[in-house]
């Protein structure tokens, strides 16, 4: 069974940074692009950023564009989500998501995703 498993999140100030990252297993990571999404209370499933499966290429939601950075390492089966300048609006829980082949901004194409990890940024 396939697994997402997120990490790395908590409680930071206002203008801090965190590093999420989210392990997969028992799925081929490198013929996956991978997303990270974010839900806050009373708000819907939202975008925030993508990376192709093998070339490295990012798209980001232009409310973290600047701040937040995409990686992967496919020899690790890892995603991380460098968040940088947090603001009190980025809290939410953050989830990891798999879409086989192309990347894309729509959580409704992924395929697998992880149970998510909480932010909260306190102003």
């Amino acid at each position: 069974q396939v697994q997402l498993v997120e990490s790395g999140g908590g409680l930071v100030q206002a203008g801090g940074s965190l590093r999420l990252s989210c392990t997969v297993s028992r799925l081929t990571f490198g013929t996956y692009a991978m997303g990270w999404f974010r839900q806050a209370p009373g708000k819907e499933r939202e975008f925030v950023a993508t990376i192709s499966r093998s070339d490295g290429t990012t798209d980001y939601a232009d409310s973290v564009k600047g701040r937040f950075t995409i990686s992967r390492d496919n020899a690790k089966n890892t995603v991380y989500l460098q968040m940088y300048s947090l603001k009190p609006e980025d809290t939410a829980v953050y989830y990891c998501a798999a879409k086989w082949g192309l990347r894309d901004p729509l959580a409704r194409k992924y395929d697998y995703w992880g149970p998510g990890t909480q932010v909260t940024v306190s102003s």
